[in-house]
């Protein structure tokens, strides 16, 4: 900057100075107002640009969307490095938040399969199961009717006793997600009621069960007579069958269907010699007609752990393998748990 128009008086020139000293003095004034110019001026006019600027909202992850925009309809922005690709992508945590509960209906066909189902619409095999009341995976039917809802959990029917806290607590969930899944506006539940939990996942046993991967087949062997109603080999009456029989050389080896307790290692008229093995989850398992009994009361056993030798004690026509599922102290059909 030329300041040309900076010009001392005849008499400060006469009495102060000769001509180097006012050009020095020139000099330091013209750097005075430089410096002035640069650091005051455009530091105001910032100021009033900034005043100017429409207010910005809020958004995810703590960006900032436009005057009049939103969310779902912002304009381009700047990324944090720059590139414009990357601009107004939600932070991940949006795609994992518990939201209002939805579904869809989906028509079973041919060749589907729970674990083909589960990644098809992005969810768990748990979620699929859970929502639809499956209790045997493996009689899923072409043309049946499931419900696929819009996030991962399970449904729970509200027992006596239980709160949101409890519920929480027992599947790891919290308890204002329960609500706002569910629309729930109190803290309170009614028993009876079905809850969504989002994020929960089935007992493993429970799934397993489900699944028909519970138990071992104890032997290789070809099933003689099934489980349910059938006519008796001995006096011809139609009676119920509480087990399977497989049928087997004699001499065999009897595997332990699942890990447990032996409970009893002994001898029946029915079913000769014959072991019974108590499981967790309330199960226990019995094997009979034995030649052979390999194990004693009170011994743990491991899965596929050998109890006995395939015979023919007891009521039996010819060498086989008399095998049945015990829940809870009630018979259920082994081939719907066995894998």
């Amino acid at each position: 900057m030329a300041l040309h128009f900076l010009k001392f008086p005849a008499w400060v020139k006469k009495t102060f100075c000769t001509e180097s000293w006012l050009w020095s003095c020139r000099f330091f004034v013209r750097l005075v107002l430089l410096v002035v110019s640069v650091h005051f001026f455009p530091v105001q006019s910032l100021f009033v640009a900034r005043a100017q600027e429409p207010a910005a909202e809020t958004g995810v992850g703590g960006g900032a969307y436009p005057q009049g925009g939103s969310p779902g309809s912002f304009q381009e922005e700047k990324a944090p490095d720059g590139d414009p690709a990357l601009a107004g992508i939600p932070e991940p945590e949006l795609f994992s938040k518990p939201r209002i509960l939805l579904s869809e209906s989906y028509r079973v066909e041919s060749g589907d399969m729970i674990s083909n189902l589960a990644q098809k619409f992005g969810l768990n095999q748990d979620t699929i199961i859970s929502y639809n009341a499956i209790k045997n995976t493996r009689l899923l039917q072409i043309g049946q009717i499931l419900k696929i809802p819009n996030q991962d959990g399970v449904l729970h029917t509200v027992s006596r006793g239980d709160t949101l806290g409890s519920l929480a607590e027992k599947y790891q969930a919290n308890t204002e997600d329960i609500k706002t899944v569910n629309e729930l506006f109190s803290d309170s539940v009614r028993e009876g009621t079905a809850l969504f939990i989002p994020g929960a996942r089935l007992d493993w046993i429970n799934l397993q069960e489900i699944n028909g991967d519970l138990f071992i087949w104890p032997i290789s062997g070809r099933i003689t007579s099934p489980y349910g109603y059938r006519n008796s080999p001995f006096t011809g009456v139609r009676q119920f069958h509480g087990g399977i029989d497989l049928g087997a050389v004699s001499g065999t080896p009897i595997r332990s269907a699942m890990s447990g307790q032996v409970i009893v290692a002994g001898w029946s008229d029915v079913y000769g010699n014959y072991v019974v093995v108590s499981h967790h989850s309330g199960y226990r398992t019995l094997y009979g007609h034995m030649s052979l009994i390999r194990v004693k009361s009170g011994e743990y056993v491991t899965t596929g752990q050998r109890l006995g030798d395939v015979g023919s004690t007891g009521l039996s026509t010819a060498p086989h393998l008399h095998f049945t599922v015990y829940k809870n102290g009630v018979t259920v059909d082994p081939r719907s748990l066995m894998k």
